[in-house]
């Protein structure tokens, strides 16, 4: 790794932030690599907050109630968080239907699109089955099977996804899922957002629950009255689902414990402030703990990146949230070189990872650790978001270096086949005796030669 000449932590310079003097952040600028790694990495632990273990004591709690009283203690929790008594806890099934011919034409042709598209790629996914014969005539193979129901869990709260419905929806149906039930908060009015039922019914899942947080998950990974359990859960939560999502796996299937969204930012001299602005917003938009990084080798974008980010929150609609994620959890790291870039991406692990660079192919060669790369100017985060077609539910927090975005094969299992015959038996039988009897496992060793006696 390469080295600046000064180390400096700084705020932005002034000038960057005359926009609006009521903007209520200054963007931290780092113009050393080292101390660079360390800003990145107090960004991964971001979710590691004093609050957790009494957050893990009441998520605990909740879980408990849940399994021992069913429907009672969800409708009991709903109504304390979420100001309504869901009785029933299911949406009716008419009511899908309904808000999909309710839509603007304009938003269902959009939701359709995404469908399409997001299918497509995922049926290219399916893994397959593996068959082969041994030397000996021995048949082994590999074969893959869908779980019976999956529970997607759909965010609300600050804002609707449908677009969560279609990117866990789809996945699951090319799997093979027979049954899937959706999870989502409504409203304190007891009504789940009509473009998530509308996005449900479009994606085929006819089962949706008015209920959130961590007693949904639990619903689903205990079974109560009301909610069938299921085998996997996935989708993306605050931190009482993710928290909720850890203690119950083992139980069931995860596909991730997603943290809050994150996107870096690779940019040279070429690329354009407004936009660089717009994607870091993109992310910063979503919630108050949302991570959003430049790093550049242009000194120019660095110092003015400010002032077009003040720019555009001005009027901005969800403004104190996302000044809340600049101020808090924003980033600027000036290198000398794309090299060091690429250094300081992969030790993020982001969970998006934007390269608008003169040769964004070749520096996205250079990458190891990232979630989702877009290359380019013309591949701005948000169509990965919606429609691009691979999964948008992508680790976050680092976890990229061990784990891919949620794929098909989060809803199935495979087991091995395995068919010996006797001579195959026979050619194996001496190797297997003598690793059963270095383990020390008698009877092992006694269930080949009883065959072969």
């Amino acid at each position: 790794m390469t080295h600046s000449g000064s180390s400096l932590i700084e705020p932005l310079p002034a000038h960057a932030l005359t926009a609006s003097r009521s903007l209520a952040f200054s963007l931290r600028c780092v113009r050393d690599p080292q101390q660079a790694e360390a800003a990145l990495q107090r960004l991964t632990h971001r979710t590691q907050t004093s609050q957790q273990k009494d957050v893990q004591k009441r998520v605990d709690a909740i879980l408990t109630a849940v399994r021992e009283r069913g429907d009672s203690a969800v409708c009991d929790y709903t109504e304390r968080f979420d100001g309504f008594r869901p009785d029933p806890v299911a949406v009716p099934k008419q009511q899908l239907e309904q808000a999909w011919k309710g839509l603007p034409n304009n938003l269902r042709d959009a939701l359709e699109l995404a469908h399409r598209r997001i299918s497509e790629f995922h049926q290219r996914q399916r893994p397959d089955d593996i068959r082969m014969e041994g030397a000996h005539g021995e048949q082994l193979g590999r074969r893959w099977r869908p779980v019976h129901r999956a529970g997607l869990y759909v965010p609300g709260g600050r804002a609707a996804y449908p677009s969560t419905v279609l990117m866990n929806a789809i996945p699951a149906r090319v799997a093979g899922v027979e049954q899937m039930v959706i999870c989502s908060p409504a409203g304190a009015d007891g009504q789940v957002n009509p473009v998530v039922l509308a996005a449900a019914h479009l994606a085929g899942v006819h089962t949706v629950m008015r209920i959130g947080g961590a007693q949904a998950i639990a619903a689903m990974a205990f079974g109560t009255e009301s909610v069938p359990k299921v085998d996997v859960i996935s989708g993306p939560g605050n931190i009482y689902v993710t928290l909720a999502k850890q203690a119950v796996y083992g139980q069931v299937g995860i596909d991730s414990l997603a943290g809050p969204s994150e996107v870096l930012i690779i940019a040279d001299q070429s690329a354009k402030p407004e936009q660089v602005a717009a994607d870091l917003l993109a992310q910063a938009e979503h919630d108050p703990l949302a991570s959003s990084v430049l790093i550049t080798t242009s000194h120019k974008l660095a110092d003015v990146i400010g002032s077009a980010i003040a720019q555009q929150l001005e009027q901005h609609p969800r403004r104190e949230i996302c000044e809340a994620s600049i101020r808090d959890w924003g980033l600027v790291v000036v290198c000398d070189d794309l090299e060091t870039c690429a250094q300081l991406s992969d030790s993020f692990a982001p969970e998006h990872l934007e390269l608008l660079v003169e040769r964004p192919e070749a520096l996205a060669d250079r990458i190891q650790h990232a979630g989702a790369i877009f290359l380019g100017p013309w591949s701005p985060e948000a169509v990965g978001d919606y429609l691009a077609g691979p999964n948008h539910t992508l680790p976050t927090c680092a976890a990229a270096r061990f784990s891919g975005a949620l794929s098909v094969e989060t809803f199935m299992r495979h087991s091995s086949i395995i068919q010996f015959n006797r001579a195959a038996l026979e050619a194996t039988a001496s190797a297997v005796c003598e690793l059963a009897e270095s383990e020390g496992l008698h009877s092992h060793a006694e269930s080949v030669r009883k065959r072969l006696s």
